[in-house]
């Protein structure tokens, strides 16, 4: 499976390391690590995640990388992050 990122899902990356990076720069970095490594394992494992049916057809999942919510969908042999955001945030 390849891996691609909608623009919407860079943009909440820069958005979340904006919000971070002023209050603890380490942390921030760190961060986008994980989340940017998180969805390299849905190369192997596509449906890891938890189906998101409202979506159907399409195949919209979700799977959480510490406090992050991640959305994703799995199309013939790729998979596309959608978006992702902090679990607090209002969505």
């Amino acid at each position: 499976m390849r891996l691609k990122w909608s623009r919407s899902a860079i943009g909440d990356l820069a958005r979340l390391h904006a919000f971070l990076a002023p209050v603890n720069p380490t942390a921030a970095t760190r961060l986008m690590g994980r989340l940017k490594q998180a969805p390299k394992m849905l190369q192997v494992e596509p449906r890891l995640g938890a189906s998101l049916l409202e979506f159907a057809p399409r195949e919209v999942r979700r799977m959480l990388v510490d406090d992050y919510e991640l959305r994703y969908e799995v199309a013939d042999d790729l998979v596309i992050v959608l978006r992702l955001w902090h679990t607090r945030e209002d969505r």
